[in-house]
Order: structure tokens, then C-alpha cells, then sequence
């Protein structure tokens, strides 16, 4: 009996080691799945289809997924000029997860972009919708370049111009 022991220790140290090694797997892979559907979460609350996603809110945001987040080519105008919304998919897939978060905690864009509302985000947070825009198909379709004041877009437009009321 005594001889058996020693191959029972090693086989209840072995199962030991595989039900830890697989409880941590198990756990990462439901953490990571969790980024992912926070993400998709933010984008949808956050208001990023509003204006990444051609047709969003003209069509109350009943656009398929795999259309999300693609640029457009409606410029908005203001004093500032005429800047697009960029193709989200294919920014963040040049950037790396710590890059994106750097680079959303430090952004300063022109309006329409709440770019205020993506500094407040917590890293989690921009974690999240990194992972989830990662999981849309590849899509490098270019928008037009920022328009600067002065000079008149070539696609279509919406004006940002304050207007006092008709007296």
C-alpha cells in the first residue's frame, strides 16, 4: 500500500494542477467575453454609431452590427471646418489596447465629437470597446480629409451655426 502512495500524492497533485490551470482559463475566457459585450454596450450607449455608422440614427439605429462603426462620408461644418467621423475599425486595428487608451484619455478633437466624454471613461472602459471593435470584420474604406474654415466639403454636410430667433 505504502508504495502506492506516492503516485496518488502525484496524481492528486496533477489533478489539482488541471483543475486550477483550467478554473483560470475558464475564468480569463469569461472575463475577456465580458470586455467584449461591455464594449459593444458602450458603443451602443455611448452614442459612437451615432455619427461612425452611416444612417444610425436616421434609421433608429436598426443597422446590422457588422456595418458599425465604418466612417462617414457626412461632414459636419462649424467654425472649425468640416470634419467627418473617422473609420473607428480601422484606427483601432493599428493601435495596440494601451495605445488606444492613451490615446482616448489625451484626445482633443473639433466638434461634433464629445471627445470630453471619452477622457471620462474608465480604462476598463476603453479596454472594452477596443476588444469589441476588434471583433468586427477589417473594413479600410477611407472618409474624406477635414475640411479647414473657409473651404467648401465636397460631399454632404450638416451646419453647426448657431441662429438668433426671428423677432
Amino acid at each position: 500500500m505504502t508504495r502506492w502512495a506516492p503516485i496518488g500524492i502525484a496524481a492528486l497533485s496533477l489533478g489539482g494542477i488541471l483543475t486550477i490551470t483550467t478554473f483560470h482559463w475558464t475564468v480569463g475566457a469569461a472575463t475577456a467575453d465580458g470586455s467584449i459585450e461591455r464594449g459593444r454596450y458602450l458603443v451602443k450607449i455611448g452614442g459612437c454609431n451615432d455619427c461612425h455608422t452611416p444612417g444610425y440614427l436616421a434609421k433608429s439605429g436598426d443597422v446590422p452590427e457588422h456595418r458599425w462603426l465604418v466612417g462617414d462620408h457626412l461632414g459636419f461644418n462649424g467654425p472649425w471646418g468640416t470634419a467627418y467621423p473617422s473609420n473607428l475599425r480601422s484606427l483601432l486595428r493599428t493601435m495596440s489596447e494601451d495605445d488606444w487608451v492613451e490615446l482616448a484619455q489625451t484626445i482633443k478633437t473639433r466638434p461634433p465629437m464629445p471627445w470630453f466624454n471619452l477622457r471620462a471613461m474608465t480604462e476598463a472602459d476603453l479596454r472594452a470597446i477596443h476588444r469589441f471593435v476588434l471583433t468586427l470584420p477589417a473594413d479600410d474604406n477611407p472618409v474624406p480629409d477635414y475640411v479647414p474654415p473657409g473651404h467648401p466639403p465636397k460631399t454632404r454636410y450638416i451646419v453647426f451655426e448657431p441662429r438668433a430667433p426671428k423677432s
